[in-house]
């Protein structure tokens, strides 16, 4: 076969060997190994015999190659990796059905014949702690006082009561933290406890979604504690 290049006029023949290392150097991001290497073999086989691509350019497309490949592989390893975590995660999820978890929430719903159990957390030793639960008019149903606490979580499970001992209705209240942590009082984060009815999977790599009663659907990610 005719070398074409070696026919073309000087400025012309610089011009198409520049376009074909373009040409090699895009492709190199879209074709496979195998497609690669035939288009380098290709290009050494018609160059200009009087004019051969230096050592220089050579080791480049070389080189760009070796990074296609890496890329490829490190795609692989990463989506590997991904559909593992996925696998790991859903199994994880799938052994909570039926199970209680602790997740953040300032609304705890009293049923008749239970008592809901809820937590706060001190990010530090604090004095003064107590707990406030109002009615969704935010009138003050009951103050529970633990006075100074040591940090971490702390559990406490409501009868139901009022401050004068009488069962409230049944109903969704309002559940507030506080304790003095260096001289100031604040406001702790409320948890309550519920349990898992379902597990939604997700087909497009994502988390799974735990479906809790009288909440609905939450992420993995957001449970606190499991029980």
């Amino acid at each position: 076969m005719e070398n074409s290049i070696g026919l073309l006029p000087l400025g012309l023949e610089s011009l198409s060997i520049d376009r074909q290392k373009e040409t090699t150097a895009n492709l190199a991001g879209e074709l496979g190994q195998e497609q690669f290497l035939e288009l380098m073999l290709t290009q050494l086989k018609n160059q200009n015999p009087l004019k051969p691509m230096d050592s220089g350019d050579f080791l480049g497309q070389i080189a760009q190659f070796g990074t296609v490949t890496g890329i490829n592989e490190l795609q692989e390893s990463f989506s590997a990796l991904a559909a593992s975590l996925q696998s790991s995660q859903a199994l994880q999820a799938s052994t909570m059905v039926g199970r209680d978890v602790l997740i953040e929430s300032g609304s705890v719903r009293l049923k008749a014949g239970s008592n809901p159990t809820f937590a706060f957390e001190l990010p530090s030793p604090a004095t003064d702690v107590r707990i406030v639960i109002e009615d969704q008019t935010g009138q003050v149903v009951r103050q529970v006082a633990f006075g100074a606490h040591d940090s971490g979580l702390v559990d406490f499970t409501w009868d139901g009561l009022d401050e004068a001992g009488a069962r409230v209705a049944p109903d969704s209240y309002v559940v507030k933290a506080t304790g003095v942590i260096d001289g100031v009082n604040e406001a702790l984060v409320t948890f309550i406890r519920v349990p898992v009815e379902s597990v939604t999977l997700s087909r497009d790599g994502q988390a799974p979604v735990l479906n809790l009663t009288d909440v609905g659907a939450v992420e993995l990610g957001s449970i606190k504690r499991v029980f």
